[in-house]
């Protein structure tokens, strides 16, 4: 059994953009639970696997409201695709059940921060 949590790279730093501290703040606090379910479970001497996938900028409704209502200009701001991070999912899932993958962090090719 798997168990994954969708997080953010702003659970790792704080974003530049005025008001994402509540945002990564919560991020943040993810981060820091899976981990902690993580260790529980080993100390159980349980085989759940947990994994935190940690994308950078998706093309969604929401990095659409953060940098503005109108359509972000092809290149300006590279964003990741939902498939993206449901690759990285399948992937996840896809490993032997001896494999645990703490972590994976995905950006963009091109993102500065």
């Amino acid at each position: 059994m798997t168990f994954y949590h969708l997080c953010s790279v702003a659970g790792h730093r704080l974003g530049n953009h005025n008001g994402v501290a509540p945002y990564s703040a919560s991020k943040h606090a993810v981060t820091v639970l899976t981990e902690g379910l993580r260790r529980e479970l080993v100390q159980l001497g349980s085989k759940i696997r947990v994994t935190s996938i940690s994308p950078g900028a998706v093309d969604t409704d929401m990095i659409k409201s953060v940098m503005g209502q109108g359509p972000i200009p092809e290149g300006e701001f590279p964003l990741l695709q939902v498939e993206d991070i449901a690759n990285a999912v399948t992937y996840v899932l896809g490993t032997p059940p001896h494999v645990q993958v703490h972590e994976i962090t995905i950006k963009p090719i091109g993102e500065k921060s």
